[in-house]
C-alpha cells in the first residue's frame, strides 16, 4: 500500500511538473501570432500627425477654391472677376511664364553661394520629379474631368490653374530645402508663386477658384513627394582609394562611420510641415 501511494505521489507530482511545463510553452507559442497592445502612450495626436500637417493647408486652399466656383460663396469668382474687369481691363504681361521656373532658379542660385538645402542634389531632384508628376497628374485629370469654361471664354481646360500650381510646387520645395538657413526664402518663393496667380487672373485666363485650387495642388504634390521619399539615393559608407608605392599597388578602404549609421536605420529625406 505504501509503494502505492509513494508512485501515486511521484506520478501527480511529475504531471504537474509536465503541465506547468507544457502550459508556458503553449501560452509563448499563442504569443507568436497574437496582436501586440498597442502603447497608447506612444499615440500621437492627429493633429500633430506628419499627414494632417502635410496636408491641412493644401485641403483648405482647394476647399476655399470649391466654395467660390462660379457665383458661389460670399466673394464668388463672379464678383472677382467683375471687379479686375472694371480695374485692369486691358491688362496683359509675359511674366507669368517665366516666374514659374523662378523658385527653382532661387534654389540653384542659394546652393551657388553655399547655401546648402536640407537634401542633397540627387534627392531633392529624385522629390521634385516625383512631386512634378503628381501635379501633373492632377491637373491634367481635373482638367478633362471638370471642363470648366475660361473667364475669357478660350476653351474648357479653366480648372485647375496649371501656372500656379507650377508655381507653388517649386515654392514648397524651396521652402523645405531652405528654411532651415531662413524663413525668407520661402517668404520670396510663395510671393513669387502668389504673382503668378494674380497674374493668371488679371489675364482674365483664369477664374479665383482655379488659382487656390491650383495652389492647393501645388503645396499638396510638393508634401505628398516629401512623405513618400521614404529611402536616400546616393550615401556611401565604404569609399575605396587605389593606393600605389614603389613596391607594390593595392587598394585603402575607407569607412565613413556617419554614412554607415544613416544605412543601417531608415532615413527619409528630410521635411517638415
Amino acid at each position: 500500500m505504501k509503494k502505492a501511494f509513494n508512485f501515486w505521489l511521484t506520478s501527480v507530482l511529475f504531471l504537474a511538473m509536465t503541465s506547468q511545463h507544457l502550459l508556458a510553452q503553449e501560452t509563448d507559442t499563442l504569443k507568436k501570432y497574437q496582436r501586440p497592445p498597442a502603447d497608447t502612450s506612444l499615440r500621437v495626436p492627429f493633429y500633430k500627425s506628419k499627414l494632417f500637417k502635410a496636408t491641412i493647408v493644401p485641403v483648405v486652399l482647394i476647399g476655399y477654391g470649391v466654395s467660390t466656383i462660379r457665383g458661389n460663396g460670399i466673394y464668388s469668382s463672379y464678383d472677382l472677376r467683375e471687379d479686375i474687369l472694371r480695374k485692369q481691363p486691358n491688362f496683359d504681361t509675359w511674366a507669368d511664364d517665366p516666374l514659374l521656373v523662378a523658385p527653382y532658379l532661387e534654389l540653384a542660385i542659394a546652393n551657388l553661394v553655399n547655401v546648402k538645402s536640407n537634401n542633397d542634389l540627387i534627392n531633392t531632384t529624385l522629390v521634385t520629379l516625383k512631386a512634378e508628376a503628381v501635379m501633373a497628374a492632377l491637373v491634367f485629370g481635373l482638367k478633362e474631368a471638370t471642363k470648366l469654361e475660361r473667364p475669357n471664354g478660350e476653351d474648357t481646360k479653366a480648372m485647375p490653374s496649371g501656372h500656379t500650381a507650377q508655381a507653388f510646387l517649386a515654392a514648397s520645395i524651396v521652402h523645405t530645402e531652405l528654411r532651415h538657413r531662413s524663413q525668407w526664402y520661402g517668404v520670396g518663393a510663395y510671393g513669387i508663386a502668389t504673382s503668378v496667380g494674380a497674374i493668371r487672373m488679371l489675364k482674365n485666363k483664369h477664374w479665383q477658384s482655379d488659382v487656390f485650387v491650383g495652389a492647393g495642388i501645388g503645396i499638396l504634390s510638393s508634401h505628398l513627394a516629401y512623405l513618400s521619399h521614404r529611402n536616400r539615393w546616393g550615401r556611401k559608407p565604404f569609399t575605396l582609394v587605389p593606393t600605389y608605392s614603389p613596391n607594390a599597388a593595392g587598394l585603402a578602404l575607407f569607412i565613413h562611420l556617419d554614412e554607415l549609421d544613416h544605412t543601417q536605420q531608415p532615413a527619409t529625406a528630410a521635411h517638415s510641415f
